[in-house]
């Protein structure tokens, strides 16, 4: 029985995408009034073209399959030309109706393909009413939308950079409301894999310990239970992330930032990574759910080593414990690994993502039930004297140095 529901409903997802298709091919799309962003003489400018980029991110409503498949051929006319690409196979169900979108526009200029991308994504902006105008009007570049993170979209690979490499891109209260914004994003856009990386010589130093200060009032429980709730939110993006989740390990990496590695589908480490998990050392315990994932993938020996007697690896070390995928050359190491990545996003992104979610949901149940006894776990240790005295004299070490 479930081999033929799933042949049906295959079958009504190509019906659905069948359908999508002759809408782009044959609408003129009369329910959106075009916003005229240059003259129709010289074409929408290049800046102009980026700003509507940005617009695009903050749109809040989904505009429909039918409009979006129109925002991608409109824009892989502007930046490529006419479709000069093979068809995809009658298999490859999304990328042929994307295919078709775009060769249903023949022969129109880049200039007028640009222009148009401009008017359309105007009109939808200007529908959403004046709050998300205003939103829309940021500057392309300014990276407005995240502070501490670059995330870009390219090749079919979304990446989400940790970007606070003088801090070395150790996480604050922002960046996890960011990464779990990012991640929600990622899950959402058309790319095939997402990638985690740091800026700079470090992957993630782990918590920032300001986080452990006391900010406004309501004193250490009320603390303590907002910081559980938040890690309790992040983990779970992990643990539901539908995509191909790829970590790019590209220096030492700490805490939470080595503990939900164990949630990535491939882990891939430059030779002068490390992995370190201090969390005894810091009164605190394990969380990321690797109170389960590490046992399971190293065994609980090697994982009490990492998670209760604070046991630093190295990228060798990680990988012959199963915590990393590959190791590279520190000297090639973005080379090869982005090679490898690219030829990833080549493969049919509906046969990964299926994929990941079946792998993923025999065990998603327990990852939730792990997360929130490790969450229950750490909300206690933060309340603790032990922790509290743990922590201070990892501040006062630091103060000496």
């Amino acid at each position: 029985m479930a081999g033929v529901a799933l042949r049906c409903s295959a079958a009504w997802r190509f019906v659905k995408l069948r359908s999508v298709s002759s809408l782009v091919r044959f609408s003129t799309f009369p329910s959106l009034k075009f916003h005229s962003t240059a003259s129709p003489m010289m074409g929408a400018t290049v800046e102009q073209f980026e700003q509507a980029k940005n617009k695009l991110s903050t749109l809040k409503k989904d505009p429909g399959n039918e409009v979006k498949l129109k925002i991608y051929a409109l824009f892989k006319q502007a930046t490529q030309g006419p479709c000069n690409t093979p068809k995809p196979g009658m298999l490859d169900f999304v990328n042929k109706v994307k295919w078709d979108a775009w060769k249903s526009l023949g022969s129109i200029s880049q200039d007028e393909a640009r222009q148009q991308y401009c008017d359309l994504i105007g009109s939808l902006v200007e529908a959403e009413g004046p709050s998300s105008a205003a939103v829309a009007a940021t500057p392309a570049g300014s990276q407005a939308a995240y502070k501490t993170l670059l995330v870009t979209t390219e090749d079919d690979i979304t990446t989400i950079k940790l970007n606070r490499p003088a801090k070395k891109n150790a996480i604050t209260t922002e960046m996890y409301n960011e990464i779990i914004a990012a991640l929600e994003q990622a899950a959402k856009d058309d790319s095939v894999i997402t990638v985690f990386t740091g800026a700079g010589d470090f992957y993630c130093s782990g918590n920032d310990l300001t986080n452990f200060q006391l900010q406004g009032g309501g004193g250490v429980e009320e603390m303590a239970r907002r910081g559980g709730e938040l890690l309790r939110k992040y983990v779970r993006a992990y643990i539901d992330f539908p995509k191909p989740l790829v970590a790019v390990v590209n220096g030492p990496a700490v805490g939470i930032s080595v503990t939900v590695l164990g949630l990535f589908d491939l882990v891939y480490a430059s030779e002068r990574a490390t992995f370190h998990t201090p969390f005894s050392q810091l009164g605190q315990s394990a969380e990321g759910c690797s109170s389960y994932t590490f046992p399971k993938m190293m065994g609980a020996a090697k994982a009490s080593e990492m998670l209760m007697f604070n046991k630093k690896l190295t990228a060798a070390q990680a990988c012959e414990l199963a915590l990393v995928t590959e190791v590279f050359p520190d000297s090639s190491f973005q080379s090869e690994v982005w090679t490898r990545l690219k030829a990833y996003a080549k493969l049919p992104r509906n046969s990964l993502a299926f994929s990941k979610q079946l792998i993923r949901s025999m065990e998603k149940e327990r990852l939730y039930a792990v997360n929130d006894a490790e969450v229950e776990c750490l909300i206690g240790r933060w309340m603790s004297d032990e922790c509290f005295n743990a922590v201070m004299s990892f501040f006062q070490a630091k103060a000496k140095l």
